[in-house]
């Protein structure tokens, strides 16, 4: 038996919005198309049928979306910049804002001689895997989640990077951090966790129960991790490098007095398209 694919999308909109989520038309277009491997615009502009296999997984999606399942990790990917990455509950979805975090990295790369790159927090490999395939330099990115490494792995692959980059499973917090190490690097890249541990509570279901704590929680003020890359980077950067931090909302000041006090100056401050300031860069 076929189905069509206007009523499929219709009911499961309305079955969304009675158990009280947030969605819409477009999402759910997208997690059909995907199932059907078809791009989104053909959805959009027939009303295709669909078999009874393909309603019965179609539905699946759906009753994932219901308990507030992000929809990049239902179908398992997700766009970002230029490119398409593979993401699942071990890694923080790929969010527009950090884009201008790989933007500005490609500025300075573009600007400045840098041969290398570190990411600490590497997550999906978003961001990393994004400058080398634009970039021909070499890579290390380091992350405590050995899972979300695989992930990252993978990414590389799939961009056809992996031979210039380097992960290593690692936690920069541990005393020993620096001697994974056996250069410096000419620019270190990072979105850590800055969620104020009393605040995760209070985010969307889809961010707090999907996304991986370790990814989200930046201790009790959000600024954990920025203190203690300001203290490790000394040994990691060379003369001149640069840090580009991603940094959550009216948190730049601070993250920039802590920098400061650790010798860095300021480079630079960028705001997102709303106005926040979301990425600082600083010079050694």
């Amino acid at each position: 038996m076929k189905h069509s694919s206007n009523s499929l999308i219709s009911q499961a909109l309305e079955y969304l919005r009675k158990n009280n989520v947030d969605t819409y038309v477009f999402e759910i277009k997208i997690m059909l198309a995907d199932l059907l491997n078809m791009e989104v615009s053909q959805i959009k502009i027939s009303d295709l049928e669909v078999s009874d296999d393909n309603k019965k997984q179609f539905w699946q999606m759906i009753e994932k979306r219901k308990n507030h399942f992000p929809v990049d990790k239902i179908i398992g990917h997700r766009g970002f910049y230029k490119y398409n990455f593979i993401v699942d509950t071990n890694v923080l979805s790929p969010r527009p804002d950090t884009e201008i975090l790989l933007e500005e990295t490609l500025k300075i790369c573009d600007k400045t001689q840098v041969q290398n790159i570190l990411e600490l927090g590497v997550g999906s490999g978003c961001v990393i895997t994004s400058v080398l395939a634009e970039k021909d330099i070499m890579g290390v990115g380091v992350d405590i989640s050995s899972a979300a490494l695989s992930i990252a792995q993978q990414n590389a692959q799939n961009l056809g990077v992996e031979g210039r980059l380097r992960f290593i499973h690692g936690d920069w917090f541990s005393s020993d951090f620096t001697l994974l190490f056996t250069n410096k690097f000419d620019l270190i890249v990072s979105n850590p966790p800055y969620i104020p541990t009393g605040e995760i509570g209070k985010l969307d279901a889809e961010v707090k129960d999907y996304d991986p704590i370790v990814a989200l929680d930046g201790g009790v003020d959000g600024l954990d991790a920025y203190r203690q890359i300001a203290t490790i980077s000394p040994k990691l950067l060379n003369n001149n490098g640069y840090i580009v931090l991603e940094v959550g909302e009216n948190q730049a000041e601070d993250v920039i007095n802590i920098f400061e006090y650790n010798k860095f100056k300021l480079y630079k401050i960028v705001q997102d398209l709303s106005g926040i300031k979301r990425c600082v860069i600083l010079k050694k």
